[in-house]
């Protein structure tokens, strides 16, 4: 596969893995910022790759790769526009299970939901986009 071809694919997946992420933050909070289209586009262009390297896996082994991967992305990007940069987009001190306040076990159970149908659009991805 080409670079050019390779570039397209990333932004098709960072543009519905961004859009897609600002929508359910709409929906769950009312409100989102500039740093959850980035966290939602990383996640489902990494997410891709997991499950095109990974088709015959058990589904629930995708699953878990997708929440740590999630989980670890919220962290990298809560250190740096929370901690770092002090743009106080999240908060999850007052949660239990926190780590610095950027993630925590509840959020880490819902990208686990959240992974299941990310799963399967990564699947119809990989047929439509090759």
């Amino acid at each position: 596969m080409g670079a050019k071809r390779t570039f397209s694919i990333f932004l098709a997946l960072f543009g519905i893995g961004g859009l897609g992420y600002n929508a359910i933050e709409l929906l769950w909070r009312g409100r989102s910022h500039w740093s959850m289209t980035v966290a939602g586009g990383l996640c489902l262009y990494i997410l891709y790759g997991i499950r095109a390297s990974l088709p015959k896996a058990n589904p629930i082994t995708r699953y878990l790769l997708a929440t740590l991967t999630i989980t670890a992305v919220e962290f990298l990007l809560g250190c740096a526009v929370n901690l770092w940069l002090h743009l106080g987009v999240w908060d999850y001190s007052g949660l239990k299970g926190n780590l610095f306040g950027q993630v925590c076990l509840l959020y880490s159970f819902l990208w686990f939901l959240i992974s299941i149908p990310c799963d399967f659009l990564c699947g119809k991805l990989k047929k439509s986009l090759g």
